[in-house]
């Protein structure tokens, strides 16, 4: 069984890009969360923090790119992104207004 993480650490930013706000109009939003962050600890989480209903939640881990520093050549660390779908008629007001 996966570690307990408080709901409050599992998500740690809204993804705003112009992608993520054309899918806030099928009610979906996208957060980076926590590697270790399970789907059913991220659902808990929307849920607490924004006191909306989780339909559903898609997650993908996305590779760090590499970056430069002279002739030394290092990759950015891994992280995950979470897609979550809300019912219909529920909002996150944060993402309004942008």
């Amino acid at each position: 069984m996966p570690k307990e993480i408080h709901p409050y650490a599992v998500l740690l930013r809204p993804i705003i890009t112009e992608k993520t706000t054309v899918l806030t109009g099928a009610d979906k939003y996208v957060f980076e969360v926590d590697l270790r962050a399970n789907k059913n600890q991220i659902k808990e989480a929307v849920q607490v923090a924004f006191n909306v209903r989780v339909m559903e939640v898609n997650t993908m881990v996305m590779k760090g790119k590499p970056k430069r520093f002279g002739r030394r050549v290092t990759n950015r660390p891994d992280w995950k992104k979470a897609i979550v779908t809300l019912v219909p008629g529920d909002k996150i007001e944060l993402f309004e207004g942008i």
